[in-house]
Parts: structure tokens; sequence; C-alpha cells
């Protein structure tokens, strides 16, 4: 009956006339108005390739803004941390500014304790990084880093021990999430600029795993240009000092009066310096308006991290990253540690540690300042900089040299320096030798800059295409750089020689670990395997996501 026509005409039931209405046609709509025409008829021009062109145009675009935001706001954060923890402790070191204003606080212990909290406290970071990454996320992870450090530049408003010890051990417990958040996210960007830049493949569209080594050229050039802008932060973090308290020093020849031999001779920082530096003490209000401005830029590079960085993961992955359950997060470390590649790549983790601290204690104090005075210490440590940014640019190279080139050329080149500094003994306070010391200070740089970027880089090519162990792998390699600062502060009072012997010594162990780890890889051909889920892991979730078996000892 449904399928029937309508009936028509009248229909006579008991007293009353029911008329039906007789089926017609509607007319067609009447057409719109010009003024309107172009606004509701059909698109007859739209080109639909066209428009999916240009939105994953705009998303390449996004993340390569992602790229740079989060390494300026990396930037403004350790220049304003460095900048101000070096003013501080020129200050704190100056006897007659201790007694003036602060007579009975007990300044230079404090700032034993604020080195303690923010060199030791790191050494626990494998226990909570992964965890604090996968619950907050890789961006927001970073945003409470940055929030940690503002927090720190807050404390010295009111210098006391209950306000500067402890941030100073909250930033030891913010240095390696933040150092492995960013690793992961500028990692993360290569492969999602990979997934637009070939969006209609047919594994990109179904989210499966990435061929291996698609994603390796965007890793290589992201990483150089994050390495190119974050190396400034050593040239920024020389503005305070060089402003406020170089004008206020002591004439060379006063502070290093007493001061006998530099170089590989010393033993400690530079025995023999004046505990006075200052000629006059800067104002107060001097003091409050610079730590004002490093406030507002830490300030800026926390909304540079919460306003311009983007999601590195897509929610739904960020669900799958954290189903396998916050104990096997908390233990998936320390099984990663079984992996032959990571366990060959510990000692270059530790010397990228030694190699930073050592630049800055060792080569800009003990031979630098030493032999030129206090106030050039901000033209070795600004060339330092300069010299780790511009050099960064050379990981461009690995576009066609082989991976390990970068972390190769940084042996040679630290190899070569360490020799020639167990030979250089520069007397004090002689200012003929500074074209030498910043060129051993420029090609330190250039060895740092391999290192550190050929490390990421190497990471990020072996582990770029599980996106589910980035942050495993930053961590652990973060946490063994931390330790390795942690070694150079613990042998600060060691001789040079000792320091000098030392990172030798690592350098030649880097031809035995590069032969084993190509050995491993290439005769051998061992990968890590993924095995299926693990039984906690729910049905239907990413079963890449379960734990991971390694090749064991005698298979190596």
């Amino acid at each position: 009956r449904a399928a029937e026509k309508p009936p028509t005409g009248t229909l006579r039931t008991a007293g009353c006339d029911v008329a039906f209405p007789s089926q017609t046609v509607r007319p067609p709509p009447a057409p719109f108005p010009p003024q309107m025409g172009e606004f509701l008829d059909p698109l007859a021009e739209y080109n639909e390739e066209e428009e999916e062109k240009k939105y994953y145009r705009r998303k390449r675009l996004g993340v390569i803004k992602n790229v740079v935001a989060a390494s300026v706001g990396a930037m403004i954060v350790y220049g304003v941390y460095m900048g101000l923890l070096q003013m501080q402790f020129i200050l704190h070191y100056d006897t007659t500014y201790r007694e003036v204003k602060y007579s009975s606080l007990g300044l230079e212990d404090i700032d034993k304790k604020m080195l303690m909290g923010i060199n030791v406290t790191p050494i626990i970071g494998l226990l909570y990084t992964p965890v604090l990454i996968r619950f907050l996320g890789t961006k927001w992870m970073m945003f409470l880093a940055s929030g940690i450090y503002a927090l720190f530049v807050s404390t010295n408003y009111w210098e006391r021990y209950y306000t500067l010890v402890p941030s100073a051990v909250a930033i030891g417990v913010a240095i390696v999430p933040f150092w492995a958040s960013l690793g992961n996210y500028i990692t993360r960007m290569a492969q999602q600029y990979y997934e637009y830049m070939n969006y209609k493949q047919e594994h990109v569209q179904e989210q499966k795993k990435l061929p291996k080594g698609a994603c390796h050229p965007y890793i290589i050039v992201f990483q150089s240009i994050s390495h190119i802008i974050f190396n400034l932060s050593f040239v920024f973090a020389e503005l305070p000092t060089l402003v406020v308290l170089n004008p206020q020093l002591l004439q060379s020849s006063h502070i290093l009066y007493n001061v006998k031999k530099c170089g590989a001779d010393v033993q400690g920082m530079i025995p023999g310096f004046n505990d006075t530096v200052l000629l006059t003490l800067p104002h107060s209000m001097v003091l409050i308006e610079v730590e004002s401005v490093l406030m507002g830029f830490a300030f800026l590079s926390m909304i540079i991290f919460l306003g311009l960085c983007g999601a590195a993961y897509r929610p739904t992955e960020e669900i799958d990253l954290r189903s396998i359950g916050w104990g096997n997060i908390f233990q998936l470390p320390f099984k990663h540690l079984r992996d032959y590649r990571l366990r060959l790549l510990c000692p270059f983790f530790i010397y990228s540690g030694f190699e930073t601290a050592f630049a800055i204690f060792g080569i800009s104090m003990s031979y630098g300042v030493c032999v030129l005075g206090l106030d050039n210490l901000w033209l070795l440590v600004a060339a330092y900089g300069l010299s780790t940014s511009i050099f960064s640019s050379l990981s461009l190279c690995l576009l066609r040299l082989p991976r390990w080139a970068g972390l190769a050329g940084s042996a040679v080149i630290h190899g070569v320096l360490l020799v020639a500094l167990l030979a250089f003994s520069p007397p004090p306070r002689d200012p003929t030798y500074q074209g030498a010391l910043l060129s051993i200070i420029v090609l330190w740089g250039m060895g740092s800059a391999l290192n550190k970027s050929g490390l990421s880089i190497v990471l990020g090519m072996l582990y770029g295409e599980e996106k589910e162990r980035l942050d495993f792998v930053y961590t652990i390699y973060h946490w063994w750089q931390a330790i390795g600062i942690f070694i150079v502060y613990l042998w600060s009072n060691f001789p040079m020689r000792v320091s000098l012997l030392a990172g030798l010594t690592h350098r030649l162990c880097y031809y035995g670990n590069q032969g084993a780890f190509l050995l491993m890889q290439r005769v051998f051909q061992l990968e890590p395997s993924l095995t299926k889920p693990d039984s906690q892991v729910k049905p239907g979730l990413n079963p890449e996501l379960g734990l991971i078996k390694y090749p064991s000892d005698q298979e190596c």
C-alpha cells in the first residue's frame, strides 16, 4: 500500500466529506539573485586536488614553524639561565659584595649547594622522565620545564637559602625531561613533514610504520636547524655580564696578581685567583632591572612553547602511547639499555656532557681567564657559542656522507686539541696569547657542534621510523649526558692533566666503539626486533607498542 499513489478526489464518510489533495509536481526553485549566486551556488570551479595540495602545504609550513619555535624557545630559556647563573656566581664570589650585602647569609655555601642540586639531581632522571613525557605530552613537558627555569629566575629577587637551593634542585629535575622532550619533538616534526609530503602514499593514509630511511633527510635538516639556533644561547648569555658587570671589574693585574701558572699545570679552577674582583658594587636597582628583563624573556619562552609549538602526536597516538600501562612505561627505559646500539653509543653520550662542561669550566677558565683576565670571559664563551652555531650547519653534509662522519670528525678535532692542550701552559696575564686561545675555543666549538648534532641525527636515523620509542631513546641519551656533566663537576678540583688525559682516553676509545657498531650492523646485520604486544596491552591498539626484544650478548 505504501507504494501506491495517494488517492485524489472526495471521500464521503459518516456525515462529512474528506478531501485528498491531488499529486502535483513542485516547480523548480527560483534561481538565486546574481549577488548571492557566487556564495550559494555549487562551486563549478572547485578543484579538490588543488585544495588538498594547499592544505598539506600549510601543514608543512606549520611543521617548519614548530621546529623554529621550539629551537628559539630553548635558546631563550638557556640564554636566560646561563646568563643569570654566570652573573650570580661572579657577584657571589666577590668578598666585598658578600660582606656588604649578605654578611651572615653564606652565599658561597649556597652557591655550592646550588651547583650540587643542578648537577646531582639529574642522575635520577631516568626514573621519571618517560612517565612525565607520556603523561603530560611532549609539548606540555617543554612548557612545564621552561616554567621551572622561569621560577629559578624569579627566586633571584630574594636571594636566600630556601629560595635559591630548592629552585636549583627543581632545575636539576627538569633538565633531562626538557632535553628529551626537545629531541623527541624535533624528530617527530621530521616524521610529520614526511607524512605531509607523501600524503597520497598508502602507508601514510593508513598510519602504518614508515619505510626504513624514508624520513632521514628531514631529520638531518631539522636537527641541524635546531642546533644552529639553540647554540646562539651561549652568545646571548654573555649580554648581562658584558653590560652590567664588565664595567665594574678590577684590572686583570689585580685579579690575577697571585696566579703563578695556567693551563695544563694548574690544579683546580685557577689557584691564586683574587677574592675581590669588583671595583664598585652594582646598584641594587640595576640588578633588579636586569633580572626583570631576564624574567620577561623567560615568560616569552613559555609563551612560545605554549602558543607557537603544535602537538607532536595525534590524540589517538597519545592514547596508544599511554595504553601499555604506567608500569611498562617505567620499565622500558631500562629494557632499551639492552639494545646494543644504545650501549655502544653510551660513551658518546657521556662525552657529550663532558666536552660542553670542559669548554666552559676548563678551557674558558683555566686557560682563557687565567691568561687574559676575567673581563675577557664573555669573549671566549661568545666565540664558543658562535662557533658551535655556525659549524652545526656542517651536519647538513650528512645528506651525502655516512651518518658516522660527524662523530668521526668531532673525535679527530677534539683528539688533536686535547694533545695540544696537554703541552700548552701559557704564562698568566699575557694578552699576546689571545689569538691562540680564541682559535682553540673556536675549533673546540666546531668539534662540539659535530658531536652534538651528529648524535641527535644518528639517534633520529636509527629510531626515526619507531615513533613509540623516541622518548625512551632521547631520555637515555640526555641521562648519560647529565652523568658526563656530573663527572666534570666531581673532578673540578683535580689537576688539569687528569681531565685532559681522561678526555683523550675517551677519544681513543671512539674508534673501537665505532668499529664494533659498524661490525654488528653491516656484518652480522643485527636489528632489534619487536615482539607481539604484552598481555597488558588492550586489543585493537598498535601492536608495535608492546615490550621489545633485543639480541642477547651471545647473539651479538
